[in-house]
């Protein structure tokens, strides 16, 4: 006798965008889609932060007012898009502005996903970023993704570091795979968790 199986819900663009929620709240945090209300806060982040973005491809120059304005714009025009979820992570109890994260690049067939992240250098080593992207790896799960990859660049040591606190684990080296802010080929290294690997 053959054991009937469930269907798995289908997972796509559509129902991405229904199933994720707007707002996620944390013990530290509050992760916010984006919006063109957030972007005073994302203008000061990134200019206090440039010596710590030399790898993240739209901050290599400080944003002016219409700069963030059109970045926040266009994260919100992604997310209503199903392109990916973005989210900005703001302190509960001061209300500033922790980083952005992101789930993106989705492979609906497997389901796969990668997530990005960039901190404000100002709250480096409290943990903030951490239970931000913590918090983002448990919603891909949740939405039934059953891989979260990032892909980080061979020279990044710091966001290598960053995707192993998250538990996903080193799988291999992909050599001249992208292109860096330079524009030069680079090599990317892949780091990887599954739905069914054990939580950091």
């Amino acid at each position: 006798m053959t054991e009937s199986r469930a269907a798995k819900p289908t997972l796509d663009a559509r129902t991405l965008v229904e199933r994720a929620p707007g707002l996620i709240t944390t013990p530290n945090l509050r992760l916010e889609w984006p919006r063109a209300a957030h972007a005073a806060a994302v203008r000061e982040s990134v200019n206090a932060s440039l010596a710590s973005l030399q790898f993240v491809r739209w901050a290599q120059q400080p944003f002016d007012d219409d700069a963030a304005r059109r970045f926040c714009e266009a994260d919100a025009a992604q997310v209503a898009a199903g392109h990916g979820l973005i989210y900005f992570a703001f302190e509960r109890a001061s209300g500033r502005f922790v980083g952005n994260l992101d789930l993106h690049t989705f492979d609906f067939s497997v389901p796969r996903c990668q997530i990005g992240y960039v901190g404000d250098l100002r709250f480096a080593r409290r943990g903030l970023m951490r239970e931000a992207a913590l918090t983002l790896v448990d919603l891909a799960f949740e939405l039934g993704i059953e891989r979260v990859e990032a892909w980080c660049d061979l020279r990044n040591e710091r966001s290598i570091h960053f995707a192993q606190t998250l538990g996903l684990l080193y799988e291999g080296l992909m050599r001249g795979v992208e292109r860096d802010t330079q524009g030069a080929l680079c090599d990317q290294v892949l780091l990887a968790r599954l739905r069914s690997d054990r939580a950091p």
